[in-house]
């Protein structure tokens, strides 16, 4: 069997795609590169540049290669972004997966895990947050994001496309040995940009709002770690392998960690000081996003590695001390 794995350049998708070749399995990347990094890219997969919009370049992909599953992680992510040009996130996603469907469908593929997002439950009503809660996005990415996982159920109606939708929260970490990471251009997630601070390439960490409804006023997210992440993608892909229905599990630590804790945790791992200072709200952030991760530890048999937030840390801070330029290549 062969997978495709769109997005395979990117920080997620290159771990997943390691992690299928550690498997044993046959891996075709498809990516764009806008974000991605071809350096990123498993020497063991075979690479087809193209964007996941273009029907004709996925025909062309689909006719060469005989994909038998789909993991999908290309998409735009950037919640501001999101905010001020929130046309470009239905079309680069939304739209995106409406083709990437169509095109599946005409070559008969009938698996896909979808990477979805904490970000169309929107503000909770409890936490932590649990699958069947309801989906209020607060911001066009997560919106967007929603609005692919019903397209898939209709598909699935329709056409008989299975899926799984993994709703995670927020990612982190790095390959162990420090091979690949997170390099984003520019750095959106918090736990890079400290880290950033911490070598000299950043010169200080704004954190956005001390006035939120938490503890020490700062927004407080479920971190987890990528290639924990990356493992329960294959999970998911061997669920449906197995003739399961369609799906979606929410991927977390089940612990919330605020801005300043996961700085404090930052200064501990790195020995830094790291200079901070409190900045306004970011339109479109919730206060408090947790996940109530048991339904992929049970029906999956998902179990993360890495538990412990300084560990997780110290994973990324390896790889930013490595690699100060992240891949170079921007």
């Amino acid at each position: 069997m062969t997978i495709a794995v769109l997005g395979g350049a990117g920080y997620i998708g290159s771990h997943t795609v390691a992690q299928l070749v550690k498997a044993g399995e046959d891996v075709v990347v498809i990516d764009s590169l806008i974000t991605g990094h071809k350096a990123a890219i498993n020497p063991a997969a075979r690479f087809y540049q193209g964007d996941v919009r273009d029907r004709e370049f996925l025909r062309s992909v689909f006719s060469k290669e005989k994909i038998d599953g789909i993991i999908h992680f290309a998409a735009s992510s950037i919640v501001p972004e999101s905010m001020a040009d929130p046309l470009k996130y239905f079309d680069n996603n939304t739209y995106g997966m409406i083709a990437l469907l169509e095109v599946m469908n005409e070559f008969g593929i009938k698996q896909i895990v979808f990477s979805s997002t904490a970000a169309t439950y929107g503000e909770p009503k409890q936490v932590p947050i649990k699958e069947t809660d309801p989906q209020v996005p607060t911001n066009p990415y997560g919106e967007s994001k929603l609005a692919m996982e019903k397209i898939m159920h209709w598909s699935d109606v329709a056409y008989g496309v299975k899926f799984v939708a993994l709703r995670y929260f927020n990612v982190a970490g790095a390959m162990p040995d420090g091979s690949i990471g997170e390099d984003h251009h520019p750095e959106t997630h918090l736990i890079p940009i400290i880290l950033q601070v911490a070598a000299g390439t950043r010169d200080g960490l704004q954190i956005f709002g001390d006035d939120y409804d938490t503890p020490d006023g700062t927004n407080v997210r479920d971190y987890v770690h990528v290639v924990d992440l990356a493992d329960a993608h294959i999970l998911a892909l061997n669920y449906l392998r197995a003739g399961h229905d369609s799906t979606a599990f929410n991927l977390g630590s089940a612990t919330g960690f605020s801005n300043l804790e996961i700085l404090k945790s930052a200064r501990e791992v790195t020995g830094k000081t790291i200079p901070a200072e409190i900045g306004p709200r970011r339109p479109g952030d919730p206060s408090t996003l947790i996940a109530a991760s048991d339904k992929a530890r049970d029906v999956l048999g998902w179990t993360p590695n890495y538990d412990n937030i300084n560990d997780i840390i110290a994973t990324a801070w390896k790889w930013h001390e490595t690699h100060p330029e992240g891949f170079g290549d921007r």
